[in-house]
């Protein structure tokens, strides 16, 4: 496959933490600087993946077996990465995804109980070899982001947002796990901040490990 020069940013975190609202402002961001970019998402971004989006999120679809949703999720990414990602940093513009593989390790790989090698290695045929330079993970406490959830009218409710408290837990385990796997990647934000100090400790962050040389 080939390898462009772009940047691959993802943002990664448990139901509620604001990655969502965060990337459209980071939008906002790269556009005053007139940096080449695309924001996307996972899984969907493009209308193949949407669909699947679909039925992996459908609050009524609870009877999913958990190998069949990393299945989808990875059949998903495979398309997504074909069809969007990698044209876009083959023209060298600087991609950043709402979710990316890390998701599937601790979603259904560490809170599901699939095993984190296992999710790794149906993903490895997906993505070919195909990780960001950097991750943000918005850090924050289950029960602060279900009631995120809770109190807004604009966000859709997911099939993972009627998980069990304990289930979300799991989760953020999950991520903190790969914070220490991967830290030389994964940078940590407090999403119990502000949004506005939440956005800022990302640009900081941005600036200073990868737009400097973009």
């Amino acid at each position: 496959m080939n390898r462009g020069q772009g940047i691959f940013v993802t943002l990664e975190g448990g139901e509620g933490s604001g990655k969502t609202t965060v990337i459209s402002r980071l939008k906002t961001y790269l556009e005053s600087r007139s940096i080449p970019h695309i924001i996307t998402r996972e899984p969907g971004g493009i209308e193949i993946a949407e669909k699947i989006r679909e039925i992996i999120l459908n609050p009524s679809h609870t009877a999913m077996d958990a190998r069949t949703e990393a299945l989808l999720y990875a059949a998903s990414r495979s398309q997504h990465l074909a069809e969007k990602v990698e044209p876009a940093l083959a023209e060298g513009k600087l991609v950043m995804c709402d979710r990316f593989v890390d998701s599937s390790l601790v979603y259904q790989g560490y809170a599901r109980g699939i095993g984190m090698e296992q999710v790794w290695s149906i993903n490895q045929f997906a993505i070919h070899d195909r990780m960001p330079q950097l991750t943000f993970y918005l850090d924050i406490e289950p029960e602060a982001g279900l009631a995120r959830i809770a109190a807004s009218r604009e966000r859709e409710v997911n099939r993972l947002d009627l998980e069990e408290l304990s289930f979300h837990h799991k989760v953020r385990e999950g991520y903190l796990k790969l914070v220490e796997r991967f830290s030389d990647r994964i940078v940590v934000i407090d999403a119990s901040q502000t949004l506005e100090n939440v956005e800022r400790d990302i640009i900081r962050s941005l600036e200073e490990r990868i737009l400097k040389d973009f």
